[in-house]
């Protein structure tokens, strides 16, 4: 019986699948690894007096691989430019670049992909995908106006969706000085995104 449990464990398979989450991992760890940079940096942060002073780096969920998924891309023709409510209580421009469609724990979902119409006039922006979502942990373990994922505009009609790599928008850390997009109320999900960053005390007093 060893021999066989040994044999399982040395297979190509076996060892694919090891490295390949040893990669996202490092994808995931790196993410947070610059994320926590960023609010350490004075001239990047959101944070402002005590909060910056006390922040020494973001709480995140355990990484989970079952919210990195595969997701169908769908894409929208001729959509149309609209207005974004944002959390200032103005908006922001964009359109609806399409929909992504997924299942976790076996049960379907979709949510919309934005585009931003003023950082797409810019070079390093043209590709960049836009997905604020919300989710059953918002007010409780995250940020309750919901989070975000940034994402490129892939070659096929599929895109890796990451959820460990969902963060908190900038006004949820400080709503004076920052004007973040609303979440739609298509892009509610009813269950519970326990990955990315968690929203409580982050300043360690």
């Amino acid at each position: 019986m060893k021999k066989y449990i040994l044999i399982f464990l040395l297979s190509p398979l076996f060892i694919f699948s090891q490295n390949k989450n040893s990669k996202e991992n490092l994808e995931i760890k790196r993410f947070q690894k610059k994320l926590n940079a960023e609010y350490l940096n004075p001239k990047e942060t959101p944070l402002r007096g005590a909060n910056f002073k006390y922040f020494k780096k973001h709480p995140f969920f355990p990484i989970n691989s079952k919210y990195r998924l595969m997701a169908k891309l769908i894409k929208t023709e001729n959509a149309v430019p609209f207005d974004l409510p944002t959390s200032s209580g103005n908006t922001k421009s964009y359109r609806e670049y399409g929909k992504v469609a997924f299942e976790i724990d076996g049960k379907s979902y979709r949510l919309t992909l934005y585009q931003s119409l003023d950082l797409i006039k810019q070079e390093k922006y043209k590709d960049y995908l836009f997905l604020p979502f919300r989710d059953a942990t918002n007010g409780k373990e995250t940020y309750g106006g919901g989070k975000y994922m940034d994402l490129t505009i892939p070659k096929g009609n599929t895109i890796i969706l990451d959820f460990n790599k969902s963060y908190q928008p900038y006004c949820a850390y400080n709503a004076y000085d920052y004007n973040c997009p609303i979440v739609p109320e298509e892009n509610k999900l009813p269950i519970e995104i326990r990955a990315g960053v968690i929203y409580e005390d982050i300043y360690h007093h």
